[in-house]
């Protein structure tokens, strides 16, 4: 779409457009006021006992690694039924080397009443190396969820060993070293898909550009007080990877097999989903200041169709500082979406899914695009904030440098169409910071998802999600499902909800945001209906169907054996 075009839409009442293009009407006509949120975002990470702090080393230096770490993993490390929470942590520069615990990594164990208590040295996750980004996922099958962790010339595979603590087996499962790059990667974030679909977690990883401490180029003056953070255009970047799972501990690169060599993008944000509605999950890649790339699963590896699927360029045809991803279902029409962020004046985008891999424009339909102009956006996410059935989005609100600090924003979703609703969320939700990572969970299991968010040189934020008095729960539904044939994780199961009348649909992957990996809990916020029709394709193919599901409770679902 051009300019001049999305000029003029920007006029039009978005619920109007939407109306007419009869994309969501049908879900939309149950809703067509605009009711205040009915909940708060509830500041509570100094009470629950998280005192994290990402720390990025900066000095006045400007090197180019400190804008980005800051990603989150939600992980059950312990198996106990609650999330818990890995924070990464960056490092000293230009070493890259973590010289004391203020740079540690940090695991946080869910005590399961609303605290959370710091077993990082017991679990021996202390890291190494200066942090990006984390994936979660059983990746042997054992049982118990295991950690990647992204970083600056060296990436970690942590095996979790079932007692709590974890062992560093990098080298031994071959994903020590820079691979069929030839240089240290910048790793920015990874992502477990099962791409060929053998029931065993393979890896994807998100690198960013070709960096060496001391080589960033003099920005913005020769003072050390005018000096400024390069654009990514004095960079080079670098290439995806694939890592074949090959079941016994240890991953092949089939990077130049499957043909990715070739895409180079400075990649940031992942998310995963069957776009393409044939039973594969694909990946999309937002990338900062280059054409964002979608990866389409054809059985035996991937095939960039970024370009084909309208998605490479935003709706001016133009690339943004692509930060943060994610798919989901934002018109209910029961197909994903994406929705990526970028920074102030670049708008957020949404890419609305027409079925078959291909996508149109819709940050005018969808409201998006004036609602975003002003802010920065790092970390992000669609979840359901108000168990209305819609899915709502969180954005980890900032810019590069302090003073472009952001708040973090909430859009509500209205029958497809947003609305900022960040200052009804109160005066300690509306603080700027540099916002990095976002991930999400029902920390305190209460049927209502909660947040955790990162900010470069601050502490952690807890989110707690809460109803107003006089302002009751909509029912939901959360489900924990573990693969038998599919890999453990069920990683790429996609779940169909059909409650009061509307269907939902939702990909078990975590991969969302910026360097993060959320809950793979499913959660379906449920409105007034009091049961829900599910439907379940696991990664394996087989199909599972429950009927009268009662709502408000978390059910633990195993793959039925035929």
């Amino acid at each position: 779409m051009s300019s001049t075009r999305r000029d003029l839409l920007r006029t039009i009442p978005a619920l109007v457009g939407a109306a007419a293009g009869g994309r969501w009407l049908p879900r939309a006509l149950a809703q067509t006021a605009m009711p205040g949120p009915r909940f708060r975002m509830t500041s509570g990470a100094a009470a629950a006992g998280l005192d994290f702090v990402l720390r990025n080393s900066a000095a006045g230096r400007k090197y180019q690694v400190e804008t980005l770490p800051g990603g989150l993993g939600v992980i059950d490390f312990d198996s106990d039924g609650w999330p818990d929470l890995f924070c990464t942590n960056g490092a000293s520069l230009p070493s890259l080397v973590k010289t004391g615990p203020q740079y540690w990594n940090r695991l946080y164990k869910n005590n399961r009443d609303g605290t959370f208590s710091d077993v990082t040295a017991k679990a021996g996750l202390q890291g190494e190396g200066y942090c990006m980004g984390v994936a979660v996922g059983d990746y042997n099958n054992d049982g118990h969820e295991d950690l990647f962790v992204a970083g600056v010339h060296a990436n970690h595979l942590y095996r979790n060993n079932g007692d709590g603590a974890f062992t560093d087996v990098t080298r031994e499962a071959g994903l020590s070293g820079p691979g069929s790059l030839g240089r240290p990667a910048w790793s920015v974030g990874a992502c477990w898909i099962d791409y060929d679909n053998d029931g065993r977690l393979d890896l994807f990883i998100s690198n960013y550009c070709d960096w060496e401490p001391g080589t960033d180029p003099i920005c913005g003056g020769m003072q050390d007080a005018a000096r400024a953070y390069c654009h990514p255009d004095r960079y080079r970047a670098q290439s995806m990877q694939l890592y074949h799972n090959n079941g016994d501990g240890t991953f092949s690169e089939i990077t130049r097999k499957q043909g990715l060599p070739d895409l180079l993008g400075k990649g940031m944000g992942l998310a995963l989903a069957d776009f393409a509605g044939d039973g594969r999950p694909g990946i999309f890649v937002a990338n900062d200041n280059a054409r964002n790339l979608l990866l389409r699963n054809v059985g035996k590896g991937f095939t960039e169709i970024g370009m084909d699927a309208g998605v490479a360029y935003n709706g001016d045809g133009r690339n943004i500082s692509g930060m943060g991803a994610d798919f989901g279902d934002i018109d209910g029409d029961g197909r994903p979406d994406i929705v990526m962020t970028g920074l102030k004046n670049e708008t957020y985008e949404v890419f609305l899914n027409q079925g078959r891999g291909t996508f149109e424009d819709g940050s005018v339909r969808t409201g998006l695009l004036n609602l975003s102009r002003r802010w920065s956006g790092w970390g992000c996410g669609l979840v359901d904030l108000d168990n209305d059935g819609w899915l709502d989005l969180f954005v980890a609100g900032g810019g590069l440098d302090v003073e472009d600090a952001h708040s973090n924003r909430i859009f509500l979703n209205h029958g497809g169409h947003f609305e900022d609703v960040t200052d009804a969320m109160g005066s300690d939700f509306s603080r700027p910071a540099l916002h990095r990572g976002v991930v999400f969970a029902d920390f305190d299991q209460d049927g209502r998802m909660d947040a955790a968010v990162t900010a470069l040189n601050g502490p952690i934020e807890l989110w707690w999600n809460r109803s107003p008095q006089g302002n009751p729960v909509h029912h939901w539904l959360q489900l924990r499902l573990t693969g038998r044939k599919s890999n453990r994780s069920a990683i790429g199961a996609e779940v169909r909800c059909h409650a009061g009348g509307c269907l939902q649909l939702h990909t078990v992957s975590g991969s969302m945001g910026y360097g993060s990996t959320s809950d793979l809990t499913v959660h379906f916020g449920l409105g007034e209906a009091a049961r829900a029709e599910l439907e379940i394709r696991w990664p394996s193919g087989r199909l599972q169907a429950l009927g009268g599901v009662a709502s408000d409770q978390r059910l633990n679902l195993t793959e039925p054996a035929d």
